[in-house]
């Protein structure tokens, strides 16, 4: 369960946010780190745009994400033959 400043931080439920990512096309292709460097860039585009809270919760699931990496909890980059 999450709590308030969980949400607040990142602006939606991070487990479920996590599950959902780890079910998609690019973390099976690619893997996690993929995925934290597209969150990165929504954050770029959001601070262009001036929606600096959005900004700080995207790189707050994009850290969320690398530390999940970083414990060895989701496949950093998925290696091809």
């Amino acid at each position: 369960m999450q709590t308030t400043s969980t949400r607040k931080m990142y602006g939606c439920d991070i487990d479920l946010f996590i599950a959902q990512i780890t079910s998609g096309a690019t973390y099976r292709i690619s893997g996690a780190s993929m995925i934290v460097a597209g969150l990165m860039s929504d954050a770029q585009e959001l601070l262009a745009l001036g929606e600096n809270e959005q900004a700080r919760k995207t790189l707050n699931c994009a850290k969320a994400i690398l530390f999940k990496i970083m414990d060895g909890e989701l496949v950093g980059t998925v290696q091809t033959a």
